[in-house]
């Protein structure tokens, strides 16, 4: 006849385990304190007897009997408020939770006063997780941060090296054009060299020939005069 309660279904077992944990441990230290022939302490029942009584216990109970209707369920950040309806007897149950544990619960049979609650409850939600979900955000702009830290720190490093690449292949350049440079100055100074002594090897020969032809010349005088004169 009734639909289950979503997040109250989850709230309850947490919140039932931490109950029972508080009272354990209220027991187990009443106990250490007492002495040994000392009947068990009193206050221990008191608790017993209040965690049993209250409003939470009861709403715990009514969850796990699954005869509560879930109205409303806000999600704060960790925080969160419900308004539950117990169809039965027209009552209204206002809780606020933090991290699935109950932390505040709210009975009534007003309907105006569980939808004031209720508001009211959410309000106090939004401003409790506040912190936390600026925390979050955050945390998730840290994190962006520093990835793009990292991807800066890994484009500058690859930057350096290329820079560094870049002026050793400069440096081999100028050494290079260096030496080019001087194997220039020092061909142009072979060519010249060469030049020159081409030109006076070029005068020599001139010369030898202007020589040759001059003793030519003279040996053909000197054979027409002999032959005139037989």
């Amino acid at each position: 006849m009734f639909r289950q309660v979503g997040i109250a279904l989850l709230l309850s077992a947490a919140s039932l385990g931490a109950s029972a944990q508080v009272v354990q441990n209220a027991t187990a230290r009443t106990a250490a304190q007492a002495p040994a022939q000392a009947a068990p302490a009193r206050p221990v029942d008191a608790a017993q007897s209040a965690s049993n009584n209250s409003t939470m216990a009861e709403l715990q109970q009514l969850i796990q009997n699954r005869t509560l209707n879930e109205l409303r369920t806000t999600y704060n950040g960790n925080y969160g408020a419900s308004l539950l309806f117990k169809a039965d007897d027209l009552t209204y149950y206002v809780a606020m939770f933090q991290q699935k544990n109950f932390w505040r619960v709210v009975k009534t049979t007003s309907e105006s006063q569980a939808e004031q609650t209720y508001k009211a409850f959410v309000e106090q939600t939004v401003q409790l997780a506040d912190v936390d979900i600026r925390r979050i955000k955050l945390d998730a702009e840290r994190a962006v941060t520093e990835k793009q830290i990292s991807a800066n720190e890994t484009r500058l490093n690859a930057l350096q090296n290329d820079l560094s690449m870049q002026r050793q292949q400069e440096q081999q350049v100028a050494a290079r054009q260096e030496q080019a440079r001087q194997e220039a100055a020092a061909l142009a100074n072979e060519r010249q060299a060469a030049r020159e002594q081409l030109n006076t090897l070029q005068r020599q020969i001139r010369m030898l020939e202007e020589q040759q032809t001059k003793l030519d010349s003279a040996n053909s005088v000197t054979s027409q005069d002999g032959r005139r004169g037989r």
